[in-house]
């Protein structure tokens, strides 16, 4: 039911044309359409309150996801603000709203099919409830998936079941409360209704495009029902409506034709905007009762609304880590004097600490004073000479942090568990986080084995996630760890990053646009030397420490050279010379930023795209 297609899906801007009540195709209002609709007008409806709440003007000067959340986040927001994470909470919900047509094609209370009416409210206030419980827990993730798929159920049942045919306009608020009955069903077996099971429902429609199929007594006597769809066989109940369709089998068996409303034909077109309509409705019902139990900023963290990234720390706490244990310190409290009330200031702080033989527990707060007590508790002892659980504390990092995490790893030994170097590489690509190493000591205290890791397993997994592997001595880190404060910022992008190993004589072309602010370019490597040329052909080379360019930073294997130029749009290139493997890597603030995700195709009766879990295999054909 599934080929594999490398397909990258890339989101710049909101007005991307994304998939309602069908996921390609089927006209203007889909799945994602009509949730798309809600989770805006409800996320604007949030933001306006929370700002009232604080004292200012709730004033978006566009629509743009980039526009609500600089409106949304207040007067403090006055530096750049990027619309990255809103667009990918955004994603996920759709993807997970597209995925119950792949995942759940034939189960009929996922889709309020073949009269599945209990079932099918089961799973919606099953599902509230579940996203309730994630969001009190701050597993914002499980949350939007889980809404993402509820969602659908819920559209569902308006375009499945004979709701509008009956002449209703409002959302049937029954199908959120298990405590409310489900009156009047077609398919309910209760001692009243016992004969109702057998009823017919629907009229012969041999075209299969009827504007109406259902039966004058059920219109008549207001008797819900829903479509019968058959998959794999063209069986369904005497006298029933089917869901109707090419793939519903049971489409062709008396009667005939179907009501489904999913796609907007020229038999159906008021039904289907009547459907969409009450939809929408009832999606910004389901959103305002999640709302109301979360409260509003915990509701616009799930939806990605917040200053910045998360920050998140793995910390060595061997008897070795003393000093460096204090500079991690100072680091996050200076994080956290310098950025609080910022745009800056990160949305979330996590602590993951490790030693030998044990690591974590995580800890996770809002709350900048609690990190601050947190990581004040922090006490270098034990370790000897053994290698830490360096991957077994980056693992429980990656697994517990939201995506597009950043995560900065202090640690003076190679990882005794380097057996979990595969797991890493493919957590890391799987929640896009940013993992830099600041490593101390050399690696000097080394496993006894000739297969003992090094420090360039730790190389490989900064590369892997974009990020930065930097060695140092320890009374070099605390100039090294300048680069927290610059990538635990808002609206950071990689405008370009490249690794050499062995490392040669390279010219790397590179462009900057206006767009960009605070760019900043990071070398790692030792016996290099490089010219910066910028688009006027002026130069900078590695012993001009404050030149006409930019200052170069030299602390360790890290060169960090922060652009003062005041011309810098156009072509720039830096040529670096050293035989050693280097890394070269170019960020800078913007609102404009790059989202992708690989993604397979499905078929069946609603097709559409499911996200790979890391990159597609080798070998596989792009499409």
């Amino acid at each position: 039911m599934t080929s594999i297609l490398g397909i990258a899906l890339l989101a710049l801007t909101l007005s991307r044309s994304t998939v309602a009540f069908v996921p390609i195709g089927g006209g203007a209002s889909t799945h994602v359409s009509i949730t798309g609709t809600a989770l805006l007008q409800k996320v604007t409806e949030t933001c306006r309150a929370v700002a009232e709440a604080a004292g200012h003007e709730f004033k978006p000067t566009g629509s743009s996801p980039e526009e609500l959340v600089q409106a949304c986040l207040g007067p403090t927001a006055t530096g750049e603000v990027s619309g990255a994470k809103f667009h990918s909470a955004l994603q996920e919900i759709y993807m997970q709203n597209g995925l119950v047509d792949r995942d759940f094609v034939n189960s009929a209370p996922h889709h309020f099919n073949s009269e599945a009416f209990m079932e099918g409210r089961s799973l919606i206030t099953e599902g509230v409830a579940a996203i309730k419980a994630n969001i009190r827990k701050e597993n914002f993730q499980a949350a939007r998936e889980t809404l993402g798929r509820v969602l659908h159920t819920l559209q569902d049942f308006y375009s499945h079941t004979n709701w509008v045919e009956l002449g209703y306009t409002e959302p049937y608020n029954n199908l959120m409360r298990q405590d409310l009955p489900l009156e009047n069903l077609a398919g309910d077996c209760l001692p009243f209704a016992s004969l109702a099971k057998d009823t017919a429902t629907c009229s012969d429609c041999a075209s299969g495009t009827c504007p109406n199929p259902i039966l004058p007594n059920i219109l008549k006597e207001k008797t819900l029902t829903s479509g019968y769809m058959g998959i794999f066989s063209a069986d369904k109940p005497k006298g029933k409506c089917s869901h109707g369709g090419a793939s519903d089998l049971t489409s062709t068996a008396a009667p005939r034709g179907g009501i489904s409303k999913d796609e907007r034909r020229a038999d159906n077109v008021a039904l289907h905007n009547a459907a969409v309509n009450v939809a929408t409705a009832a999606s910004l019902e389901l959103l305002q009762d999640i709302r109301f139990a979360a409260g509003d900023n915990d509701f616009l963290r799930m939806m990605g609304i917040a200053r910045s990234s998360v920050v998140c720390f793995v910390i060595d706490t061997t008897g070795s880590m003393k000093d460096d244990i204090a500079q991690a310190r100072a680091v996050v409290y200076e994080i956290i004097d310098s950025k609080k009330g910022t745009q800056d200031e990160p949305s979330e702080y996590i602590l993951v600490p490790f030693n030998d033989p044990s690591f974590g527990p995580m800890i996770r707060t809002t709350d900048p004073d609690k990190m601050k007590s947190e990581i004040s508790k922090l006490t270098a002892s034990g370790g000897g000479d053994h290698p830490e659980m360096c991957l077994s504390g980056l693992q429980l990092a990656l697994t517990g942090a939201p995506s597009s995490s950043h995560i900065y790893v202090f640690t003076d030994a190679t990882a005794k568990d380097i057996s979990l170097k595969d797991t890493i590489v493919a957590l890391i690509r799987s929640t896009k986080s940013t993992v830099s190493f600041f490593m101390t000591g050399a690696g000097a205290r080394r496993r006894r084995s000739l297969k003992a890791a090094s420090f360039n397993d730790y190389k490989d997994l900064a590369l892997a996630s974009g990020g930065q592997a930097i060695q140092v001595s320890k009374q070099q880190l605390p100039l090294a760890t300048d680069v927290i404060l610059d990538t635990s910022t808002s609206a950071l992008v990689t405008v370009y990053q490249r690794a050499r190993n062995p490392g040669k004589q390279e010219t790397f072309p590179f462009t900057l646009d206006e767009s960009l602010k605070n760019i900043t370019i990071y070398i790692t490597g030792t016996s290099i030397t490089f010219t910066l040329t910028d688009p006027a052909g002026v130069t900078q080379n590695q012993n001009e420490a404050n030149g006409k360019l930019g200052t170069i930073q030299t602390v360790g294997n890290l060169r960090r050279i922060q652009i003062n130029s005041e011309k810098y749009a156009g072509a720039w290139k830096i040529q670096i010379n050293s035989n050693q493997p280097y890394t070269l890597k170019v960020t800078g603030q913007s609102t404009i930023t790059f989202i992708y995700d690989f993604v397979e195709s499905f078929m069946g009766p609603h097709p559409g795209y499911a996200v790979l879990s890391g990159r597609p295999k080798a070998g596989t054909v792009i499409q």
